[in-house]
């Protein structure tokens, strides 16, 4: 009996030591859409050749607050001709507590950007359609695979033997 007021006496001290992560607001922090070449590119004959590029970032925005910052930035060409330039900013505010250390670049750098993805892409689809393009459904990213193989570079730039990272 005794065992059991134990566990009792440490689960009701107070103290909250389980690891919690909350998604506390998504937003658009900054977007842009650019269509240069109106009108006439509506006309332009040829299909675009369409560029994509992604970046991730995040900071430490107050105490367990961290803010996940998507980039993506879509340029569409037709021959010398840009037909629009998409940039967003798609960030996410988490509320991160009781996690260690080691656990947050890929919670930060892979999990969030998986969970605030699909609401940016809809941003970028929506604009694009809104400027009278077709809208570009971006395909879904793997940001794990990506992140182990960031990783998997940077241990190999440091001379760490991989799987270290």
């Amino acid at each position: 009996m005794s065992e059991q007021t134990g566990a009792d006496e440490q689960l009701s001290n107070g103290e909250d030591t389980m690891p919690q992560v909350a998604l506390i607001a998504q937003y658009v922090k900054d977007l842009s859409f650019e269509n240069p070449n109106a009108p006439g590119i509506y006309q332009a004959p040829e299909q675009p050749q369409i560029d994509v590029q992604f970046n991730i970032g995040s900071q430490l925005a107050g105490e367990d607050l961290y803010e996940v910052a998507l980039k993506i930035e879509v340029t569409a060409k037709q021959g010398d001709l840009t037909s629009y330039a998409v940039e967003l900013i798609y960030a996410g505010l988490f509320g991160i507590r009781n996690v260690p250390e080691d656990h947050l670049p890929p919670f930060l750098l892979a999990e969030a950007p998986r969970l605030l993805f699909p609401y940016a892409r809809r941003v970028v689809a929506d604009a694009i359609r809104d400027g009278n393009f077709p809208s570009l459904l971006l395909e879904p990213i793997d940001f794990g695979a990506l992140y182990l193989q960031q990783a998997e570079q940077q241990a190999q730039l440091q001379g760490e033997p991989a799987g270290q990272a």
